[in-house]
């Protein structure tokens, strides 16, 4: 396994095309989610994968604050495989490239409902009224604070 940490514009096409194509085969594929996954987010972002040989098997963005939330934050946080340890490797590297590379104290994300127990255990707490919907999934917003 290995953890690659690159900025958009050091991707490689083949790189992005696997981390996309990851993101479409799990939340547009298998959750059955129609929605616009190029959000014009990604340029401005870091993006972390885990490679298992050739293939992606783990990866998530970490977004610089002011873009997304007033806080930093981390998204479209996903896995080829559950419970394998895969995202606990990206979110521990993407909480270390937040606090690295933009001076995070705080990052703050939108979490499906169902991965919340996933969040909570990387040091995320549930903010107060922090449920709403997002391309018809329950979401709900979440802050990690040092």
């Amino acid at each position: 396994m290995q953890v690659i940490v690159k900025k958009f514009s050091n991707l490689t096409n083949i790189e992005l095309y696997k981390i996309l194509k990851l993101r479409a085969e799990v939340f547009v594929v298998e959750q059955n989610c129609v929605y616009l996954d190029l959000d014009d987010n990604d340029q401005e972002a870091y993006h972390v994968f885990l490679l298992d040989g050739e293939k992606v098997v783990a990866c998530l963005r970490v977004i610089d604050k002011g873009k997304r939330y007033d806080e930093v934050s981390i998204g479209r946080v996903v896995t080829a495989e559950r419970r394998k340890g895969w995202g606990s490797i990206v979110m521990k590297e993407g909480l270390r490239v937040a606090k690295e590379k933009f001076g995070a104290k705080k990052v703050k994300i939108g979490a499906q409902e169902y991965a919340v127990p996933f969040y909570e255990r990387a040091g995320f707490k549930v903010l107060p009224n922090g449920n709403y919907v997002e391309d018809g999934q329950p979401h709900v917003h979440m802050l990690y604070e040092e």
